[in-house]
């Protein structure tokens, strides 16, 4: 009776000649078909977690939350109060304190504080020229009084720079000084213009967030 008919596997030749060999080679091959399953199981998986990330993307308050990380907004009443107060436009306010600190309120190494960065002797400054009394450059931590006094320069520069908001912009960013300097003589300054690559794209940030703020919490804005 032959060695398959008692039910005992045939050994291959290989198998009877070196069976170390042909033990390393199983064993190769059994990882090989471990590693193919790894593979096949990690797609699934990719394939899942990619399709249920795309049906909780299209939930629209998902979708909203997702978009409003790009673009935040906070403390819209107080911008709307001050905007009515320094005459401003709201989607203006909301554009600095975006391009200052994306209303993460914080104080910079420079010294400047709070969302819309104050420098603390402006805010002195301003506070004597308000005929304020009781301001201390600690309030300025309060974000109420941070859009406040922030909102009272950006208007003071207009006002400077006869409503020209690209100087305006400019000065908040890069001081008066500088801009003062660059159109020295009445010498007009448009964004590309501007000396310092820092302000340059400070003021080119701000007037792009500008139209979008205006356009997309047109609501909380202007409502």
């Amino acid at each position: 009776m032959s060695p398959s008919a008692t039910g005992t596997p045939r050994r291959s030749r290989a198998q009877r000649e070196n069976p170390a060999a042909a033990r390393a080679a199983a064993a190769r091959r059994r990882r090989r078909a471990a590693a193919r399953r790894r593979l096949r199981l990690l797609a699934l998986g990719i394939g899942v977690t990619a399709v249920t990330i795309a049906v909780v993307l299209s939930m629209p308050l998902v979708r909203k939350a997702v978009n409003d990380l790009g673009l935040p907004l906070s403390y819209s009443d107080v911008i709307r109060q001050q905007a009515a107060q320094k005459h401003l436009d709201p989607a203006l306010i909301a554009a600095v304190i975006y391009a200052e600190t994306k209303f993460q309120p914080r104080d910079s190494s420079a010294g400047a504080v709070g969302l819309m960065q104050v420098m603390p002797q402006t805010a002195l400054f301003l506070a004597r020229r308000s005929g304020a009394t009781t301001f201390s450059t600690s309030d300025l931590e309060d974000p109420q009084v941070n859009i406040a006094y922030g909102s009272y320069y950006l208007r003071y520069l207009l006002d400077e720079y006869h409503g020209h908001l690209t100087l305006a912009l400019a000065a908040y960013n890069g001081g008066e000084s500088n801009v003062d300097r660059w159109v020295a003589g009445g010498r007009s300054l448009t964004v590309s213009e501007i000396p310092f690559p820092e302000t340059r794209a400070y003021v080119a940030k701000v007037i792009h967030a500008e139209g979008q703020y205006r356009h997309k919490y047109a609501n909380q804005l202007y409502g």
